[in-house]
């Protein structure tokens, strides 16, 4: 039985984008370093600092995790997808950082609506063919933004909320974050969908596009 060999992906991507997804990431282990060493000025004291030092770096390393071990053969890596997904814990690592969320106050309704439109697009991009349909294309970044949502206000809630006196006026900032996390994700299925359709962005999961023994294309 002779096995398939599955075509290389190549894809160039722009150096601004490789830049900002590495410098993201190293930011963000400096700023988790620095919050775990001086938690008093880090403004996560009491935000469950110690589970954004754990989860923020698995999140923002999974994707080069992932294709190390599975895609680097067979694909680019898919560094626009993986600066989404680093944006998502760096902007709400820097917010903290800068106090944000208690001096702006439209602030944590922006980051809810989209960092989950952020990791979404990177969804989108990393397991559906740009020749999907919008439908399709909504249905999954529905599917995803509302668990996502969820994971997160369950995951905030034991990893602070739970002792923390907002916790009796949670129900109604709940509410409000889980469907602003809905409708950032529809919005970002719309941007991605409108995005492959003018030709301005490619599938980059390594079993989405396959057009040759090797192709190499811009985007």
């Amino acid at each position: 039985m002779s096995s398939e060999v599955v075509p290389a992906v190549r894809y160039d991507t722009p150096g601004l984008v490789r830049t900002l997804d590495v410098g993201a990431k190293a930011l963000l282990v400096v700023m988790l370093t620095l919050a775990l060493a001086y938690p008093d000025s880090s403004g996560l004291e009491g935000k469950g600092a110690g589970a954004r030092a754990v989860g923020y770096p698995l999140l923002a390393f999974a994707i080069p995790a992932t294709w190390w071990w599975h895609w680097r053969d067979r694909a680019s890596f898919p560094w626009l997808a993986d600066l989404l997904v680093t944006l998502t814990c760096f902007s709400d690592t820097l917010g903290n950082r800068l106090d944000l969320y208690d001096t702006v106050v439209w602030f944590d309704d922006f980051m809810h609506f989209a960092n989950l439109g952020l990791l979404t697009a990177a969804v989108v991009l990393l397991t559906m063919h740009r020749s999907s349909p919008l439908a399709a294309v909504l249905e999954r970044s529905l599917a995803f933004g509302a668990t996502a949502a969820v994971a997160w206000e369950l995951a905030e809630y034991a990893a602070f909320l739970s002792r923390h006196s907002e916790r009796h006026h949670a129900y109604a900032d709940t509410l409000g974050d889980l469907a602003l996390g809905i409708l950032g994700s529809l919005v970002a299925a719309a941007v991605v969908h409108r995005a492959w359709a003018a030709g301005h962005l490619r599938s980059t999961a390594p079993q989405l596009e396959h057009a040759g023994p090797t192709v190499r294309a811009a985007g």
